[in-house]
């Protein structure tokens, strides 16, 4: 008979943490802790998303900026897209390297009837951290990335934003060769010297308090499975 347990996400959490900062690597750390406490689909996927090993937080807080004295901001942009729709949907969550994350299993970007919204916010985000150029880059795969990059070409043109959008086979190799990204993908992140957190920006200029992995991590345990 499966036990009930109002503290298993916590405890799994507080696993998962131990076994990271030893350096085990997450994936593996994760099945182990998430399939001994048997979680469900979404708390193995907000764990995934939002734990980090301490060394990985402190380095993260080290790169991260709000704003630039010129230069380039590249944009990794259906990234940054999904992000500020889960600002705007209430979704979004602060981990614990102090990003914002979508952490719904949404895979590639879809375009809908607030896309040209979603866009002006980030452009707009871009242009106060006060680059000389922002560049953004999709995904040439995606269905509709032609649409979304005329979209944002235009929008940029609007706010009078230097710059140009770029489709792209593979946007996450190609960002990794710049010095500053908007992005939270850890495999981008890592390689990089700054990183800008357009979603967060996005979320303080319209008082939209994202809720925190760990005051989440609370809540999800109070519910017994």
């Amino acid at each position: 008979m499966r036990r009930s347990c109002k503290e298993c996400l916590k405890d799994a959490y507080s696993d998962l943490k131990y076994l990271l900062n030893r350096g085990y690597r997450k994936s593996h750390a994760l099945k182990f802790v998430a399939d001994h406490y048997r979680l469900s689909l979404d708390d193995r996927y907000l764990l995934a998303r939002c734990t980090f090993p301490d060394d990985w937080i402190s380095g993260v807080r080290e790169k991260l900026v709000s704003s630039l004295d010129g230069g380039t901001l590249a944009v990794d942009g259906f990234n940054v897209l999904i992000t500020i729709e889960s600002v705007l949907d209430g979704e979004a969550i602060e981990c614990e390297d102090g990003l914002l994350r979508d952490v719904k299993y949404q895979g590639r970007y879809r375009m809908s009837g607030r896309t040209e919204r979603v866009i002006k916010l980030a452009v707009e985000a871009a242009k106060a951290v006060g680059p000389d150029e922002v560049i953004f880059f999709y995904g040439r795969s995606v269905s509709k990335s032609g649409l979304i990059a005329g979209i944002t070409e235009r929008v940029m043109k609007r706010k009078g934003v230097e710059g140009e959008v770029r489709l792209v086979r593979s946007p996450d190799f190609v960002l990794k060769g710049f010095d500053t990204v908007a992005t939270a993908d850890v495999g981008i992140i890592e390689k990089v010297r700054r990183v800008v957190d357009l979603p967060m920006m996005v979320a303080s200029a319209h008082n939209i308090k994202p809720v925190s992995f760990l005051r989440l991590i609370e809540s999800r345990s109070q519910i017994s499975p």
